[in-house]
């Protein structure tokens, strides 16, 4: 069994009376694409929103390869190794495709007033090796054609892979999919399908949160499912199959069939 780089004890968030998610622990085993999966309300998004510091708990902890993570914001858990797209993407729309990307790296000497002024060779070398970086990583996700389009421009599953594209320039050791294949085109869903299992096999860990019940069955090993803020299966996609309580969340339906 590979080693967990990605795990929760206890995390619980509540929003009034709601307990969205209710004292769930997990270990996500590095190398690993794992499927989050459960009907609506499950708590899945709020439980990725835990994961990524949009939001804090109310109990619990959530730790990378070690790291306690809890209290940190967003940007340090970026830092850290931690990236994640959002089931509607959010370009900046005006700025081009290439543009977006070269955003994603942070620290850079350019962001701060005084850094163009001071250190105005650094911010060149800088800018240079980012957009040679970037071109690299348009590229792998096939974009490299459209990176002087308008980032709002482009279409749906191409906005897919440009989130995938700047959470790459991050070079995350775990990488948080919301919903990568909705509303997609087939052509682009096997498209991106390849991309995260090439990068699963460079070493990258996955967990992605999915209602396409084939793209996890067919992808995803293990499988989570979460009901009403808590986790009522850890398992393969044969035994998530199979499972009554599974069954029963999904009020009935053949999971995967």
């Amino acid at each position: 069994m590979a080693e967990p780089i990605l795990s929760t004890a206890g995390l619980t968030r509540r929003f009034g009376a709601l307990a969205a998610v209710s004292e769930v622990s997990l270990a996500i085993r590095r190398g690993t694409i794992t499927g989050l999966i459960g009907p609506n309300g499950a708590g899945k998004s709020t439980l990725f929103n835990l994961l990524t510091g949009a939001l804090y708990p109310d109990a619990g902890t959530v730790a990378l390869a070690g790291e306690d993570l809890t209290r940190l914001p967003p940007d340090r858990r970026f830092g850290l190794g931690l990236g994640r797209t959002f089931q509607i993407p959010r370009p900046f729309a005006r700025m081009s495709v290439l543009e977006n990307v070269m955003l994603a790296p942070m620290g850079q000497t350019g962001e701060r007033v005084i850094g163009p002024i001071l250190f105005p060779g650094r911010v060149r070398g800088e800018e240079r090796r980012i957009r040679e970086r970037a071109l690299e990583v348009l590229d792998f996700v096939t974009l490299r054609p459209l990176a002087d389009h308008p980032a709002g421009k482009i279409s749906g599953g191409q906005m897919k892979l440009l989130e995938l594209a700047r959470v790459l320039m991050g070079d995350p050791k775990v990488i948080l999919l919301d919903e990568p294949a909705a509303g997609v085109n087939p052509v682009l869903t096997e498209m991106l399908i390849g991309k995260i299992e090439e990068l699963n096999r460079q070493g990258k860990t996955f967990v992605i949160i999915e209602h396409d019940m084939d793209f996890i069955m067919r992808h995803c090993d293990p499988v989570i499912a979460m009901a009403e803020g808590r986790v009522i299966f850890e398992g393969t996609a044969a035994e998530a199959r199979a499972n009554p309580a599974l069954l029963d969340a999904y009020l009935g339906a053949p999971v995967g069939e």
